[in-house]
């Protein structure tokens, strides 16, 4: 696989999400978790994506564990922010004061069983908090050896800018696919005059792009996608399988799978930009890495575009509570 930059970190052109093998997306089987994480790594994917929230610390000892033989082939990131009630999981709050930054990177450092994380980010942006004390707190870490990059995740603008003047920032990771286009107008191009790579996250439209959901019925016991996901309702999901039908009539043109195209297309959108499809299976991420090698035409480019047009979504990326997080 092609490598790409974030910042200057060197990373393969797609990475893994791990967050769906601990929580979110139903059950999980770590034997089968771990054996697609060393799968990805044979296909040539380096860089490996979690975070303290994951299944509250789980997911972090499971690519620990994972990784333990293989630290030296990957790129690790994971982040810190989010702050969960042991008694009320679903309830969350965010710190980004100094002090939970040195205290949640030893946590995680600890729950990954390793001396040095390659790519940290803050989760959210804490609204309490000046972005220059937390990044602030993070180039400590940098200085400390305990983080070699750092990257933020959903931040506006402004507090990019903001942080990009205490320390160099790697990545932003946001929400990017062909249904969740809104960084395009004003974090993408801020990103690009500052030298700040992007991370995409559900590249795939938390799945459905792929077009394997056609019904709420589809998604199995302790999947949040039938818990409140807007664009999953039943009202929206309905409005939301036209997109993925124009987008298979597409793709079958490509002799390629809709998730393929949706990947390829994410891709495109520059060097600087590298996916993170996740998934807890072989079969899947066998797929996924093969459309980083997909080449779209302009042709292909605006077939797509006409088949997905960017304001075709129904329905917003998260409830309203917590869109009021993103774009701080």
């Amino acid at each position: 696989m092609e490598s790409r930059k974030l910042g200057d970190l060197e990373v393969s052109a797609q990475g893994l999400g791990c967050m769906g093998m601990s929580e979110f997306y139903g059950p999980g089987d770590d034997t089968e978790s771990i054996a697609t994480i060393h799968r990805a790594i044979d296909l040539g994917v380096t860089l490996f994506d979690t975070a303290d929230m994951y299944g509250s610390g789980a997911n972090e000892e499971l690519v620990g564990r994972a990784l333990k033989d293989r630290r030296d082939q990957v790129v690790l990131a994971t982040k810190f922010g989010f702050v969960r009630d042991p008694d009320n999981p679903t309830a969350r709050g965010v710190r980004g004061d100094a002090a939970y930054v040195h205290e949640a990177v030893d946590k995680s450092l600890a729950r990954l069983g390793v001396d040095h994380i390659d790519l940290y980010y803050q989760h959210r942006v804490d609204p309490t908090v000046p972005i220059e004390e937390t990044v602030g707190a993070m180039a400590e870490l940098v200085q400390a050896g305990k983080i070699r990059h750092i990257g933020l995740s959903e931040a506006g603008p402004e507090t990019i800018r903001r942080a990009v003047a205490v320390h160099p920032i790697s990545a932003l990771q946001t929400e990017w696919s062909l249904w969740s286009r809104d960084i395009e107008d004003e974090i993408v191009p801020v990103c690009r005059e500052l030298g700040v790579g992007i991370v995409a996250y559900s590249p795939l439209g938390r799945g459905f792009l792929t077009g394997r959901f056609t019904s709420t019925d589809a998604f199995g016991e302790g999947d949040f996608r039938a818990a409140g996901q807007p664009r999953f309702s039943e009202e929206n999901l309905a409005k939301n399988l036209a997109i993925v039908e124009a987008l298979k009539a597409v793709a079958a043109e490509r002799g390629v799978t809709p998730g393929q195209l949706a990947l390829a297309w994410v891709q495109h959108q520059g060097q600087d930009v590298v996916p993170i499809p996740g998934t807890k299976r072989i079969k899947y991420l066998e797929e996924n890495v093969a459309a980083a090698g997909l080449e779209l035409s302009d042709d292909d480019l605006a077939a797509i575009a006409a088949a997905v047009p960017a304001d075709a979504v129904a329905g917003t990326r998260y409830s309203a509570a917590s869109m009021n997080s993103l774009g701080r």
